[in-house]
């Protein structure tokens, strides 16, 4: 395994965003996260597998008006501990312990890809209360599933190109439709994951079952997916709709996994409008008690 790390044009990237870094701890680990401020409901952001907090900063900057977001860097991502476990209900505790050491007032939790099943599994603790619950893209794989669609070895591959030093033209190959900025926020920041991480993360995402979580969700939860997704397929989200329609699925034309990152506006104004609702609708945490 190799060891991780940020260089300074990567840490300089801090100062070109609105958000001020803090810090806290679950159990032994000192975790990063990114607070964007604001007198919003407060809107914890979860990352995927591979995104340490600053790559969502074009998520969360877009709802400052509407929310106070808060992205958090995983253990063993950006500067965050590397962790002894990186299982769903390790990744739970660390969410469990934002909403708790930053004092958070029913938050919305917001998860994409990875952080879309953390978030499903941080809900459904008896003792949290959230306002709402918005899952981007879940890996649906998991035990006698299909597997995870991005193998290890490519993920593997792209951290191999970060640790020797990557570049957003190379980047690029792999995420042709994004951004010039995320394509470079990638390049820079990717060298923040552990291998380790990574590898016993994609691991999990064979030996648990989304679905464990997902049956028992309840309103008012959301699951956005893009229509060109390897991740939730057309298949994959008829049986979402089938094994919980308590919970509204929404579509997002023209994307794939990535879906903030390939169809920026259109899914971004989708969130808008769900993060606006979840503030707005009363006694709605009590659905999540």
């Amino acid at each position: 395994m190799q060891n991780r790390y940020l260089t300074t044009s990567a840490i300089a990237d801090l100062a070109d965003i609105r958000a001020q870094s803090r810090w806290l701890r679950s159990g032994g680990l000192r975790l990063h996260a990114l607070d964007y401020g604001g007198s919003g409901v407060p809107l914890v952001i979860l990352p995927g597998i591979t995104s340490p907090a600053i790559t969502m900063d074009f998520v969360a900057k877009q709802l400052t008006d509407v929310a106070r977001p808060i992205v958090l860097d995983f253990r063993g991502r950006g500067f965050s501990d590397d962790g002894p476990e990186y299982k769903i209900k390790d990744y739970a505790d660390d969410v469990e312990a934002v909403i708790r050491e930053f004092r958070l007032d029913r938050p919305i939790l917001l998860g994409h890809s990875m952080g879309a099943r953390v978030a499903a599994a941080t809900a459904l603790r008896a003792h949290n209360v959230l306002n709402g619950l918005i899952l981007v893209d879940p890996p649906l794989s998991g035990p006698a599933r299909d597997p995870y669609p991005t193998t290890l070895e490519a993920f593997r591959t792209q951290l191999a190109q970060a640790y020797r030093g990557t570049d957003a033209d190379e980047v690029a190959l792999s995420w042709p439709r994004w951004s010039r900025r995320e394509q470079e926020l990638r390049a820079r920041w990717l060298s923040s994951c552990s291998e380790d991480a990574i590898v016993r993360t994609h691991q999990s995402f064979e030996s648990e079952d989304f679905f464990d979580y997902w049956s028992r969700l309840k309103r008012p939860s959301t699951l956005m997916y893009g229509s060109e997704s390897p991740v939730v397929t057309a298949a994959g989200a008829a049986e979402l709709a089938a094994a919980n329609p308590d919970v509204e699925l929404v579509e997002v034309k023209d994307a794939g996994h990535m879906v903030f990152w390939d169809q920026p506006q259109a899914s971004l104004a989708v969130l808008r409008d769900l993060v606006a609702n979840a503030g707005s609708a009363p006694r709605a945490h009590e659905l999540y008690q």
